[in-house]
């Protein structure tokens, strides 16, 4: 059996901390895991951010909510349902994946939670399990699952390295100078021409 893994934000959807940041004009808030490689260390920097600016999760869910697929996702998960099973692996949370997993018609989405107090205030995130992306493909492996993985990010390297292929989407350009030996590409069209050619055994 043969299964596609996807990263999110930044592939199917826009940096949804970015577009908060758009939206806020907090220009801090525009950092994300393809500047910083430590997640925990990027989150504790956004929590501060918010508190900071008393910000809370509604705030961010109502810019969420207004927010679409990246151009041309929707057409191209359609294309990709009709060829194999696909799943999503996101750094993002439950509280925020919901709306834009109704507008990708609800691919399965593996992400982490975040925890929040009466007052609506994020006070605390909880990874599914520290470096899961990796670690899902490893278990799919474990059951015998050759896995096609894709990404733009720090966080999506070693989940790309776990799996049978994979290639870099739409990354920026220091992190594919610096992983030259993983196929790169721009466009829905070629990563399905990779997706294909792993399908098919090439």
């Amino acid at each position: 059996m043969k299964l596609v893994c996807l990263d999110l934000e930044g592939v199917l959807v826009p940096e949804i901390w970015i577009a908060f940041a758009e939206a806020t004009g907090i220009s801090a808030l525009r950092r994300t895991t393809r500047d910083e490689p430590d997640y925990n260390k990027l989150m504790a920097y956004r929590l501060a951010i918010l508190d900071e600016h008393r910000l809370k999760l509604s705030d961010i869910q109502r810019i969420i909510s207004g927010m679409e697929p990246l151009e041309g996702a929707l057409s191209f998960c359609n294309a990709l349902r009709e060829r194999c099973q696909f799943v999503i692996l996101s750094d993002t949370f439950e509280q925020f994946a919901k709306p834009l997993m109704q507008k990708l018609v609800y691919p399965v989405l593996f992400c982490n939670t975040l925890e929040v107090d009466s007052s609506g205030r994020i006070c605390a995130w909880h990874l599914r399990q520290t470096d899961g992306k990796r670690r899902m493909v490893e278990a799919f492996a474990s059951c015998n699952i050759e896995v096609f993985a894709a990404g733009d990010s720090f966080n999506d390297l070693s989940m790309i390295h776990a799996a049978k292929a994979g290639c870099l989407f739409r990354a920026p350009k220091q992190i594919c100078a610096a992983n030259a030996e993983i196929p790169q590409t721009e466009s829905y069209a070629g990563l399905l021409e990779q997706i294909d050619a792993f399908l098919n055994g090439v």
